[in-house]
């Protein structure tokens, strides 16, 4: 009796605590910075019904030394290339990334992380991770100069 009227007092008190709204309206961050450079001229895609997405690829390289902590020569550092896929989904910013992102230019882009599945050509069932960009700052070459 008694240990089911304290797990009746422990399911209320979750109850309670589960329904709290600085519970429900709780703090997270979801953000990222990636500074590299194109990969792809952008497309702009439409689903029909919905708003159109400006989708382009961005690399970010990252570079070591092997052997870190001993003597290492010059020749002997490492990279790795990441790609991402980057989606621009923001009116203003979707047509600007559209008409000046390049193939090969130098940005940096701000947003979210975004994980989703879809279905490919051949019917299989694959998952992606997309950046959600809300902010691009072009650092190579003027915009006005790129035609």
């Amino acid at each position: 009796m008694l240990r089911s009227a304290s797990a009746q007092i422990i399911r209320q008190v979750v109850r309670y605590r589960s329904t709290d709204a600085s519970l429900i309206l709780e703090r997270s961050i979801n953000r990222v910075q990636l500074l590299g450079r194109v990969g792809q001229d952008p497309v702009m895609r439409q689903v029909e019904g919905r708003n159109p997405v400006t989708i382009f690829s961005l690399a970010t390289n990252e570079m070591w030394r092997s052997g870190e902590g001993e003597m290492s020569s010059p020749g002997d550092i490492s990279q790795k290339t990441t790609w991402h896929r980057v989606s621009v989904f923001k009116p203003g910013l979707r047509d600007v990334a559209y008409q000046h992102v390049k193939k090969g230019s130098r940005i940096l882009v701000e947003g979210k992380l975004d994980y989703g599945e879809y279905v490919d050509k051949n019917q299989v069932r694959r998952q992606a991770t997309t950046i959600i960009a809300d902010n691009i700052v072009f650092l190579s070459d003027n915009i006005r100069d790129r035609t």
